[in-house]
């Protein structure tokens, strides 16, 4: 976990069970809370005037997300859904921010949190303004692995061409003519509908 469980439940933090498909919070929500996966996954995303959907980040258990706001007074730039059933430890800004105070060593943690999330966001972006396809997935299936520590090993990547879709900005038609493309040389592999890599 990002911050011991037990320092979130002796401040006052409570766990909240969610379905999978149910929403944490909205896109413009007043940010009120500190949020943490103690099991499932997470993802933040934005929908565009024509339903066309962004997923900004995926989370999975022991991380946190939706921390910004808490920090800047603004509300939820993104909405956060979980993707399968999970469980979401939930603490008070106040108290969230009392802990930080109490445990300085937590503050530099969430500093180079914020950093690591700041420099991949800037090599999303710098992916996104490439009009190459193939360069896109490649990025997004190369952080994907980055963030396992897996970069040296062949592995199942667990989401759907949509996903990748989503991900990447691209329509769910590229992402597959892309990947077969991607296939014929050996750049990925695709046993029985599933994408290794």
């Amino acid at each position: 976990m990002f911050i011991n469980t037990d320092i979130l439940f002796t401040w006052g933090g409570i766990a909240k069970k969610y379905k999978k498909g149910e929403y944490i919070f909205h896109d413009g929500d007043e940010a009120r809370f500190y949020h943490q996966i103690e099991e499932g996954s997470v993802k933040m995303f934005n929908v565009n005037a024509a339903a066309k959907e962004f997923t900004q980040w995926d989370f999975q258990d022991g991380c946190s997300f939706g921390e910004p706001p808490l920090f800047i007074n603004q509300p939820y730039p993104a909405s956060a859904v979980a993707t399968c059933d999970s469980v979401i430890l939930k603490i008070s800004k106040d108290k969230f921010l009392k802990i930080l105070e109490e445990y300085p060593g937590l503050q530099i943690k969430f500093i180079t949190l914020f950093a690591q999330r700041i420099y991949d966001k800037a090599l999303a972006a710098k992916e996104m303004v490439n009009n190459s396809p193939e360069l896109r997935i490649l990025s997004f299936l190369k952080s994907y692995k980055k963030r396992l520590n897996k970069e040296n090993e062949k592995i199942v990547i667990p989401y759907t061409r949509q996903d990748i879709a989503n991900f990447t900005g691209l329509r769910v038609e590229t992402v597959i003519r892309t990947l077969s493309k991607m296939k014929t040389c050996n750049t990925v592999d695709i046993i029985e509908r599933k994408l290794i890599f």
